[in-house]
């Protein structure tokens, strides 16, 4: 009985690790390097950052929900970082995805 906690033990620390550690915040302030539309219900965005608080196994990929409020309007303004090199920073929740992306709800536009 004792190993059968042990082993429920290790498979909740395994799987609970990731939000346990993670955190909310403003991520460091960067150009945009790459944004990718999925078929899936998020896109993602690659950020060349130093500073992520989420905690998150990928700390330069993010991910925004496409139902979330105001998606469409924080896509545009990435589409734009790509094109025109303006500098902007995220808001990242403290969710990560299962490829280790940290979930972003706001973009702050730096001049």
């Amino acid at each position: 009985m004792k190993k059968y906690y042990s082993i429920l033990a290790a498979i909740g620390i395994v799987l609970f690790s990731v939000q346990a550690r993670a955190g909310a915040g403003w991520t460091d302030i960067v150009p945009v390097a790459e944004l990718l539309p999925t078929n899936r219900h998020y896109y993602e965005v690659r950020l060349p950052v130093t500073d992520n608080p989420s905690g998150c196994r990928e700390k330069n990929w993010f991910y925004q929900n496409y139902q979330a409020l105001g998606s469409e309007q924080m896509f545009a303004i990435l589409l734009e970082g790509i094109t025109s090199d303006i500098r902007l920073k995220v808001y990242v929740t403290g969710v990560c995805n299962l490829n280790g992306y940290s979930e972003f709800s706001a973009i702050s536009v730096i001049r």
